[in-house]
């Protein structure tokens, strides 16, 4: 094949060639861009190249030269994705319960395509750092997808919804009756991705798990609830119905120790007011939810937090620990 012939794919296949295999500390030079295109059976001049490498700065890309161990190179600079960029969508791929490791894998690999070779493999040693559990229910990358078209199109969607039983196969609640739902919102909480709908059965606001849906049919009539959910505030309903421990929403008091400041940050925010308390403590008036999550999350530290109002709340407290010392055959 005469190595003309090819001198269309010239300027793409360069353009592939810079974004692959080169970086800030890996660039090029037209040297090794012409033996590249001679590999794919491309000629190509120096003055050729020089076009090729205007042409693609002229349509954005961000081709930079410099002096390289005494020899001008190239390599693609700013890219849609940088480096750091592309770390934090691994991560958060690798940590997402609701995507099954083989998707997660998939995800990841695309995610690498998006930098160089070389820096792709700073990302692919990230891969292993957390062994996290994942979902087991491969469609649930279908599943957003039909839910999302549902949305759109403002149509109803029926589905079958299971629970895992003591054999780890699934167990299809209702009998394995269908629900009909008016899906309006998809949010992800508390490491899960839920589709939050109108049930007309229930004729209220639900939320399901969308890795525990199965066999999702886009049905022909049009979604009902809008009054219910077609401006529902995402954040507000999760506050109020995703934890099946939530309880109610109270202004609790609480004394810690100075060392635990973080850990108040990062769980009620920076707005709150932290007052010293005597030696080494302070005290933090903060909205919680008091519930058996609540109460086990202040266990979690001990000696070194504790609440102290309102009194009722304090009541609580000592009768969950109680029972929880009870359990294990201690006296209250």
């Amino acid at each position: 094949m005469p190595k003309s012939s090819n001198q269309k794919q010239r300027v793409l296949l360069l353009r592939r060639f810079l974004e692959q295999r080169t970086d800030e500390e890996h660039p090029v030079t037209l040297q090794e861009m012409t033996d590249y295109l001679e590999q794919n059976d491309i000629a190509a001049e120096r003055k050729t190249l020089y076009d090729d490498l205007e042409a693609l700065r002229a349509v954005g890309v961000d081709v930079i030269q410099v002096r390289a161990k005494g020899k001008t190179a190239y390599y693609v600079g700013e890219r849609p994705f940088q480096l750091p960029e592309l770390r934090l969508l691994v991560d958060a791929v690798q940590s997402s319960r609701f995507i099954t490791r083989k998707k997660s894998m998939e995800l990841i690999r695309k995610i690498e395509g998006l930098t160089s070779t070389h820096q792709a493999r700073l990302l692919h040693r990230q891969v292993f750092v957390q062994n996290r559990i994942k979902t087991m229910n491969e469609s649930i990358y279908y599943n957003v997808d039909d839910v999302q078209t549902a949305i759109v199109s403002d149509r109803v969607i029926s589905f079958l919804y299971f629970d895992y039983g003591l054999d780890k196969q699934r167990v299809f609640r209702r009998d394995g009756q269908r629900y009909v739902v008016s899906p309006f919102a998809l949010t992800w909480d508390n490491e899960n991705y839920y589709m939050i709908g109108y049930d007309d059965a229930t004729a209220s606001a639900r939320h399901f798990r969308v890795d525990k849906m199965a066999d999702i049919r886009l049905e022909e009539r049009a979604r009902s609830g809008k009054d219910v959910l077609g401006s529902v505030d995402l954040s507000e309903y999760t506050e109020r119905h995703f934890d099946m421990f939530r309880g109610e929403c109270r202004r609790v008091r609480l004394r810690v120790e100075n060392r635990l400041t973080g850990a108040i940050i990062d769980r009620f925010g920076k707005d709150v007011s932290l007052i010293p308390d005597g030696e080494g403590y302070f005290t933090v008036t903060v909205e919680a939810s008091v519930s058996p999550r609540f109460f086990g999350w202040v266990c979690g530290f001990g000696e070194s937090m504790r609440i102290v109002a309102p009194d009722d709340v304090t009541k609580q407290m000592g009768d969950f620990v109680r029972s929880i010392l009870e359990m294990y055959g201690g006296q209250p």
